[in-house]
């Protein structure tokens, strides 16, 4: 059982952290939206989840090379492959944020972060539960 808890509180950390990325980069979108020549930026979620669980590769170990470097740890920033936003309409200016679309996106991935943090409360609520023998 403790092993179902662990993974799955891994799983939504490593849930929140791509999703606190995707936030990020929607608001430097969003701050952008006059920026002539702005290149819009999202990631696709799904895919950068399985990347960060190794659910569709085999398990890799990290290696250290150097002695200076860092190993794979859990606060290591996440680099999703990132994409372009394809403009709805054509600007003067080259710019491709859509303010309504980055609004709703904005949202929508507040939502999920909310979703998440509250599955990692029931597991954490679970397990002290486990620990007190109820």
């Amino acid at each position: 059982m403790l092993n179902r808890l662990t993974d799955s509180l891994a799983f939504h950390g490593q849930a929140l952290s791509l999703r606190a990325e995707r936030q990020r980069l929607i608001a430097s979108n969003i701050a952008n939206a006059d920026t002539p020549g702005y290149v819009a930026r999202d990631m696709n979620f799904a895919q950068a989840l399985k990347e960060a669980t190794g659910s569709n590769q085999p398990a890799r170990a990290l290696t250290v090379s150097q002695a200076g470097h860092l190993a794979g740890s859990a606060g290591a920033r996440i680099e999703p492959n990132l994409l372009y936003a394809t403009p709805s309409q054509t600007n003067l200016d080259r710019n491709t944020v859509d303010m309504d679309r980055e609004r709703a996106n904005f949202v929508d991935n507040s939502v999920k972060v909310e979703a998440t943090l509250r599955f990692i409360n029931h597991d954490v609520r679970m397990m002290l539960d486990a620990i007190k023998g109820q």
